[in-house]
């Protein structure tokens, strides 16, 4: 029965995956994008990371994707043209060949299955949730802090860009 799941959740990820990718619109990329984060954190559950799963709905699946269509209502693309991709099929082929490569040299690598430091009977006994936030506040403090400046600096920009009006609206020469 867990085999099931597990092919359920893969196929979708993977069809959500190609789909954010080659999608024409943009509120349908993010939709797509919405379903491939979703069986994602169905894929955690299954591996009993109930604090991953979380995660992954709450911060990924809600904040992230709510701040990507956010950022698409102030670019106000309004035309098709803007966004029509017409090399996708063409990409498609050399971009999964790329992606199998990197996932076979992973697979190879040392680095592949790197174990944690903490004993599995004290994940256990503590949880998940613990053992992560423990982790994060101690050893991880700074990146963490550095991504939050580097979202923050995004999120500006992206409004900066969005209430900066266009060069060729106010140069009649263009």
């Amino acid at each position: 029965m867990a085999f099931v799941f597990f092919a359920y959740f893969a196929v979708v990820s993977i069809v959500a995956g190609i789909l954010t990718v080659s999608l024409k619109h943009p509120v349908q990329c993010g939709l797509a994008l919405l379903a491939l984060l979703l069986h994602v954190s169905g894929l955690f559950i299954m591996l009993n990371a109930e604090f991953l799963w979380a995660v992954q709905v709450i911060v990924y699946a809600g904040a992230i994707l709510v701040l990507y269509l956010f950022v698409l209502m102030l670019l106000n693309l309004k035309t098709e043209d803007r966004y029509f991709h017409t090399k996708t099929p063409y990409l498609l082929a050399p971009a999964a060949m790329g992606l199998g490569y990197l996932l076979f040299l992973l697979v190879r690598s040392p680095f592949g299955g790197a174990k944690g430091d903490a004993p599995a009977a004290a994940i256990l006994q503590q949880g998940d949730a613990h053992a992560v936030g423990i982790k994060m506040f101690s050893e991880y403090l700074l990146q963490f802090e550095i991504i939050g400046m580097f979202l923050t600096a995004a999120i500006v920009g992206a409004i900066v860009l969005a209430k900066t009006p266009s060069i060729a609206k106010h140069n009649p020469d263009r």
